[in-house]
């Protein structure tokens, strides 16, 4: 009979609780099927959120490069199809082609993006052209939403970017826009 050496109980018991972790978070995400809060997976597993997040940074490492990856959205995660493979998944499942956004759109969503909360008539005042259309098909697309009322006469709509924003512009926060190279004036 051989005997191997394995760690001491108590880092078996230390290695058991890690994958144990790694794993049910695993399980939260892809059955979720949407993306999820940190502080309740930690609170469903009866862990610190600085560990879940520890765990979910090692996953992420994990997946890299493959066929899914799990993504970082503000203090959410969700697994995605990794975009290199989008094709297939699209071709297979028959999904309709992403609509591209035009020139004012894109324009609209980056001053909401940079300014938010930020106004309509905030925005009209940037561009000098009416918004009108813009801002409703954003909010149709979700990549804006309604994120409350400024305290002013009129008490005028706030809008912000949504985590569907994230997702389409592939970032895990809105501090990752700055690093996209864009000059502030």
């Amino acid at each position: 009979m051989i005997i191997k050496s394995g760690p001491a109980p108590e880092e078996q018991a230390v290695l058991f609780d890690a994958a144990y972790i790694k794993a049910s978070l695993e399980a939260m995400l892809f059955a979720s099927g949407e993306a999820v809060e940190v502080s309740r997976m930690a609170k469903a597993l009866g862990v610190d959120v600085e560990e879940v997040f520890f765990y979910l940074s090692e996953l992420m490492d994990e997946y890299g490069g493959k066929g899914i990856e799990l993504v970082r959205l503000e203090d959410k995660f969700q697994f995605r199809t990794n975009p290199v493979y989008y094709g297939g998944v699209k071709s297979l499942l028959k999904l309709p082609e992403k609509k591209m956004l035009t020139g004012v759109l894109l324009e609209t969503l980056a001053i909401v993006a940079f300014m938010q909360p930020v106004t309509k008539a905030q925005i009209e005042e940037l561009r000098g052209l009416s918004a009108d259309h813009a801002v409703n098909r954003l909010l149709e697309l979700g990549l804006i939403r309604e994120a409350g009322r400024l305290d002013a006469p009129g008490r005028p709509i706030l809008l912000a970017t949504t985590e569907e924003f994230l997702r389409r512009f592939e970032v895990s926060n809105l501090d990752e826009l700055k690093k996209l190279g864009l000059n502030e004036e």
